[in-house]
Parts: C-alpha cells; sequence; structure tokens
C-alpha cells in the first residue's frame, strides 16, 4: 500500500507526484525546521514543475487545517485524562503547542497531498524526462 506508485507512497515520502523518485522540499524531513518551506521548482528527475501557476498552493491551506485537527484533539483528549477542567486558555494552549511542534509536517503534508490531487504517477516519466510536465 505504501509502495512506489500510490498516491500514499508519493505523500508520506514527500517525493514527486509524476516519478515518486525526486524530492519535493530541499529539506525532505517532516519535522525539521531548516528550510521547512523551500520548495523545489520542479522535480531534479522527472522536470515535473512544482508551481505551475502562481497560488497554486492556496488550496494546500484547506488541507493544513484537517491535518492541524488531529494532533490538536490528541493534545486535548491527554489534557482531559490529565486536568479536571478543561479552560479555553488550556485549549489555545493546545493548538499553539501543536501547531509549533507540528508545523514542518502540517506544512509540508498539506502541499503534498494537494499537489498529488492533480498530478498522476507515471512510472516512464523518470525515463523520459524530455515529456516534461506543466
Amino acid at each position: 500500500m505504501l509502495g512506489k506508485g500510490s498516491k500514499l507512497y508519493s505523500i508520506a515520502k514527500l517525493k514527486c507526484p509524476r516519478c515518486h523518485e525526486g524530492d519535493l522540499f530541499e529539506n525532505n524531513s517532516l519535522l525539521g525546521y531548516s528550510k521547512m518551506s523551500k520548495m523545489l521548482d520542479h522535480c531534479p528527475v522527472c522536470q515535473q514543475v512544482y508551481e505551475p501557476e502562481p497560488g497554486y498552493y492556496y488550496g494546500a491551506m484547506f488541507i493544513s487545517y484537517g491535518l492541524t485537527a488531529g494532533p490538536t484533539l490528541a493534545i486535548v483528549g491527554l489534557m482531559m485524562l490529565f486536568s479536571e477542567e478543561l479552560t479555553l486558555w488550556m485549549f489555545m494552549g493546545a493548538l499553539l503547542l501543536s501547531l509549533v511542534l507540528f508545523m514542518p509536517a502540517i506544512f509540508k503534508l498539506s502541499r503534498a497531498i494537494w499537489i498529488n490531487i492533480f498530478i498522476s504517477y507515471d512510472p516512464l516519466a523518470a525515463q523520459n524526462p524530455q515529456a516534461r510536465g506543466h
């Protein structure tokens, strides 16, 4: 299921959606803060352009909202287990903590999911980089 050729592979490994070989980001670590938002212009293997038009990743913001909910709810759940009362300030603190801790992963995964919605895997893309994806 997580093998090369699946959307999940491309998303989890932060690889090019077209060839599944080239990296999407300069720092492809999910939790790395260094160069967190530096996305490559195109795939170094198949030459797929990663930002086909200005504002391409605006839709990824909606995906990031969903990805933020998971860690926030987990932290709130832990707080409910160990606290008698959950206040608004505690909830806001949990939200802030989850955003700070998981910001690189949320940012990178939301962009990887977004680009995988629109670009399909091509097993021959790495062999034929001249058939450039725009």
